[in-house]
């Protein structure tokens, strides 16, 4: 099972906008609702995020409802709890990985490259999305190159050009882990969106930053991202990351790019503040620690939308 690309989809490389192919994904064993509830269970909780899916485009994060159930639950009772649901680094399940990996190729011999490396495709993640009928997914942004694949049920996305920064300033592009994804949110936008309508079998290249906002329809609605970084979006991460730390310290910092000198002083620094830390962030109750202590409370708030369990 693999990617059915356009003729037409390389643009010098990848595509510079979204561009719609198709895929036969969606009979997959391994993306059925029995299996994801399965892969819900094993994940560890930090990489699996839930809540009501009875949200608006602009929703404040602070007001989203939780869902009492736990993870492998929500997937079983899909159909009737009015969740929202992402299973997020799938890629970390071995068979997860390898769809990941045969979509991807696809994707590069689609645009010349033998190979993934070739094509400069690095840190390979998947994130899937289980969601109850009417379900919203507010205006966000994604820090990755995108295929998008819909799995089931029909489901639409209101995409808009990450090129004009009006709507989404580059203090708000901003990221650091813990961050809430949510973002500011103008009904006036709809004028300047393009809506893609899926169903099982569809798929949207979204690229890196174009923010969008997605509602089901009136069913279950099960779908993935698969996602990649290149070379120059693991560097504009980095800034934005370093510009996002300092301007927590009071210290706003100018664009990535502006100064390219000054930009590789900040990718040098927090290249080996990451060294020193990433050995402490092997398991999960060690990221929620660093996530708490670097970033505050609000840096594991989804952790606040799921049932406690025992101590915590």
């Amino acid at each position: 099972m693999s990617l059915r690309l356009p003729a037409d989809f390389a643009q010098d490389g990848f595509p510079s906008e979204p561009k719609s192919f198709r895929h036969e994904l969606a009979d997959h064993p391994l993306l059925q609702l029995d299996a994801l509830a399965d892969l819900a269970h094993r994940l560890d909780g930090d990489r699996v995020e839930y809540n009501s899916g009875r949200l608006e485009p602009g929703q404040n994060p602070d007001t989203i409802a939780s869902i009492d159930l736990e993870p492998a639950d929500v997937v079983r009772q899909i159909e009737t709890c009015g969740a929202w649901m992402v299973l997020k680094s799938v890629e970390v399940v071995p068979a997860y990985r390898g769809i990941l990996e045969t979509c991807l190729t696809d994707a590069a011999r689609a645009c010349g490259h033998a190979t993934l490396q070739a094509a400069g495709i690095q840190d390979i993640q998947g994130f899937i999305f289980v969601a109850s009928a009417n379900s919203v997914t507010p205006f966000h942004v994604d820090y990755e190159e995108n295929l998008f694949v819909h799995l089931k049920g029909p489901k639409a996305m209101h995409v808009f050009d990450n090129r004009d920064r009006s709507f989404v300033s580059d203090q708000n592009l901003e990221t650091f882990p813990g961050k809430h994804r949510n973002l500011d949110y103008d009904a006036a936008f709809e004028d300047r969106a393009t809506v893609f309508d899926f169903q099982p079998g569809d798929g949207l290249y979204v690229p890196y930053t174009w923010p969008h906002w997605v509602r089901t329809g009136d069913d279950v609605a099960v779908s993935m991202a698969i996602t990649w970084k290149t070379r120059p979006v693991l560097r504009n991460n980095t800034l934005m990351f370093a510009n996002a730390v300092l301007r927590r310290m009071k210290l706003p910092q100018p664009v990535p790019g502006r100064f390219p000198a000054y930009d590789g002083l900040k990718i040098a620094a927090f290249g080996t503040a990451r060294a020193l830390i990433e050995p402490f962030r092997r398991s999960e109750g060690s990221r929620r620690l660093l996530r708490g202590l670097l970033f505050g409370r609000k840096a594991n708030y989804y952790y606040d939308k799921r049932p406690q369990a025992a101590g915590e």
